[in-house]
C-alpha cells in the first residue's frame, strides 16, 4: 500500500494533457470481443483499471498487446465464457463483458461485479434488457448466468433510467441480434456516443446516437477495427477545478469543452476565467471563488464523477453551497475525510451543506474511490501544512501520472509507502 504526501499552498499553473477516457477505453475493449480477428484502440490511459481488463479479455481467451497508449485485442473464433470472480471483484466494468460474451458465444457467466464504494449499482436493467432480447438470465451463486442458445432477437426496450452500463451490454448484445431492437431512455454520455462510433465502424448498424434512443438493426457478424478513444472529460474536469480552487491558470490539452458545458459554466461562476480552445481549455482563478450551488444528474447534467472536486472547491469558497447528489447515494462517504481536513459540510440525505472556510488544515485521510481519492489531494493543495492520502490505489485506476503531472504544474506531491496500511 501507497500514500501520496500533499504539502499545502500550491497554485497549480501550466499545461496539462488529458488521454483518452477510462470510462469509454474498458468498454471499447469489451467490444472487441464482438469481431473474430485484432482490433486496436489508441489514446488508451494508463491506469489500472485498463490493466484489469486485458487480464480479464486474455482469461477469456484474446490476446492482448500494449504499448505506448495503444492496444490490439485479437480475438480468437471461439471465446471462453466465463468472467471468474477474482478479476471481476476488482473492476465494476467488468460487467461489460456479459453483452458481448452473449452475443458471440450464445452464453456469458460473469461474476457479480466489486468496484467502489459509492453505493448500489444494480444490474436488473441489464439482466431485464438483456430477457427483452430473449435471452435467460438468473443470477446463481454470486454469478449472472445468461444463455441464448438460439441467438438473440430484436425487441423494443425501455430503461427506467439512463443507465450508462445496461445502455452498453444491451446496445452491445443487440448488434448481433436479430431484427431491429429501439432502446429507448439510454444513456447520452460522450462515452456511449463513442462506442456506438467504433460499433459502427465494426459495421454495427445503429442510429439515433447522441439521443435519447437508439435503433440497431442487427447484423450477422462485426469486423475488426482500429479506433481513438475518446478524451476523458472527468480528467478534464479534474483539472478545470484544480486550477479554480488553488487559484491557478492551467491548460488542458485534447480536452473537450462542449463535453463540460454546465461543469465550466459552473466554475465561470465560481469566478473563473475558462476559454475554450480548438485543442483544449484553459482555466484561470485570481482570487478566492465564490461557492456554487450544484446537482449531479445524468449526462448533460452535472457529472457525479465530479462531485467530490466540487464538493471540496465549496469548503475553501465564500459563502455557502448546497450540493444534490442523484445519482450514487453513497457518494458523500468521503465528506468524513473532507472533514478531518476542517472542511464544515453537513450531510442530510441526498443533499450536503457546504460552508466555505478560508482555509483547511492538513491531515491523513482515507480515499475511499477513485473520485474522492482526488477530490481529498485538491484539498490537501489549498490545505496548511502536510495532507497524507492512504489508499492511492484508488487514484491509479482513474488518473495516470497524477503525481507526476500534480509536480509538472508546480505542486509538492510525493508518492511513498504507507506503512499504516495493509488492507485492500
Amino acid at each position: 500500500m501507497e500514500r501520496l504526501r500533499v504539502i499545502g499552498g500550491a497554485s497549480l499553473r501550466g499545461s496539462v494533457h488529458v488521454s483518452g477516457a477510462k470510462n469509454s477505453a474498458l468498454k471499447l475493449m469489451a467490444a472487441t470481443l464482438l469481431a473474430e480477428g485484432a482490433s486496436t484502440l489508441h489514446d488508451v490511459p494508463a491506469i489500472t483499471d485498463v490493466d484489469y481488463m486485458g487480464e480479464l479479455l486474455t482469461r477469456l481467451g484474446a490476446h492482448v498487446s500494449r504499448a505506448d497508449g495503444t492496444i490490439t485485442v485479437d480475438v480468437p473464433e471461439k471465446l471462453a465464457h466465463e468472467a471468474p470472480y477474482e478479476l471481476v471483484r476488482r473492476l465494476r466494468a467488468s460487467i461489460c463483458v456479459l453483452g458481448p460474451l452473449l452475443a458471440r458465444c450464445g452464453a456469458a457467466d460473469v461474476a457479480l461485479p466489486g468496484g467502489d464504494a459509492i453505493g448500489s449499482r444494480g444490474l436488473d436493467m441489464h439482466i431485464a434488457g438483456l430477457q427483452r432480447l430473449g435471452a435467460e438470465v438468473n443470477v446463481e451463486h454470486g454469478f449472472v448466468v445468461a444463455r441464448a442458445p438460439h441467438g438473440l432477437k430484436g425487441a423494443m426496450i425501455g430503461l427506467d433510467f439512463p443507465s450508462v452500463g445496461a445502455t452498453e451490454n444491451i446496445l452491445m448484445a443487440a448488434v448481433l441480434a436479430e431484427g431491429e431492437t429501439v432502446i429507448d431512455n439510454v444513456a447520452r454520455e460522450p462515452e456511449i456516443a463513442d462506442i456506438c462510433h467504433m460499433l459502427r465502424d465494426m459495421g454495427a448498424q445503429i442510429e439515433g446516437i447522441g439521443t435519447s434512443t437508439l435503433y440497431v438493426h442487427g447484423v450477422e457478424s462485426l469486423r475488426p477495427t482500429e479506433h481513438v478513444t475518446v478524451p476523458d472529460r472527468i480528467v478534464t474536469g479534474t483539472w478545470a477545478v484544480a486550477a479554480a480552487m488553488t487559484r491557478g491558470d492551467i491548460t488542458v490539452t485534447n480536452g473537450r469543452a462542449e463535453h463540460l458545458e454546465l461543469v465550466l459554466d459552473k466554475l465561470s461562476t465560481a469566478g473563473a476565467v475558462v476559454e475554450p480552445g480548438p485543442d483544449g481549455l484553459r482555466v484561470a482563478m485570481s482570487g478566492r471563488p465564490r461557492a456554487i450551488d450544484v446537482v449531479t444528474l445524468p449526462y448533460p447534467g452535472f457529472p457525479t464523477d465530479l462531485q467530490p472536486m466540487v464538493v471540496a472547491l465549496n469548503a475553501v469558497a465564500q459563502g455557502t453551497a448546497m450540493i444534490t447528489e442523484n445519482v450514487y447515494e453513497a457518494r458523500f462517504m468521503f465528506v468524513n475525510e473532507l472533514a478531518r481536513l476542517g472542511a464544515e459540510v453537513r450531510i442530510d440525505g441526498h443533499h450536503a451543506v457546504v460552508r466555505g472556510r478560508e482555509k483547511l488544515s492538513g491531515a491523513p485521510v482515507v480515499a475511499t474511490d477513485i473520485r474522492a481519492g482526488a477530490g481529498l489531494v485538491l484539498a490537501g493543495l489549498v490545505a496548511e501544512g502536510e495532507t497524507l492520502v492512504s489508499a492511492v490505489h484508488h487514484i491509479d485506476r482513474g488518473y495516470p501520472d497524477f503525481v507526476g503531472q500534480l509536480s509538472r504544474l508546480g505542486a509538492d506531491v510525493t508518492r511513498e509507502p504507507d506503512p499504516d496500511r495493509f488492507d485492500n
